[in-house]
């Protein structure tokens, strides 16, 4: 039985602790669940464990938009207090409060 618990959550606004992005969290794996041939793509000596939370993010740079899965060992809370400007924010979450989005949609 996976006993992996989230430190984030939905809506989290988080940072990168070695790359310079920063985005906002929109779903969670308990696990590594992503293609081998992604994971391969990452140095071997920087690799992260499979066996952690992996999380979705609508993540932004100074130059652009973009989906980033993250492992939680790479992730630090955000603490800058801005919110993220992804243009896909408002199909899923609502306002922005306390570092955070509130979620906006139904989920099952």
């Amino acid at each position: 039985m996976l006993k992996s618990r989230a430190k984030y959550r939905l809506g989290q606004v988080v940072r990168h602790r070695k790359h310079p992005f920063r985005g906002v969290i929109f779903d969670v794996d308990p696990e590594f669940s992503n293609t081998e041939e992604w994971y391969s793509a990452i140095p071997e000596d920087s690799r992260p464990t499979r066996e952690q939370p992996f999380y979705h993010l609508l993540a932004e740079n100074e130059q652009s938009y973009y989906i980033a899965y993250v492992s939680e060992q790479n992730l630090e809370v955000d603490r800058s207090g801005e919110p993220v400007d992804h243009p896909d924010i408002e199909d899923i979450f609502g306002a922005f409060e306390d570092g955070a989005y509130h979620l906006d949609v139904q989920m099952n």
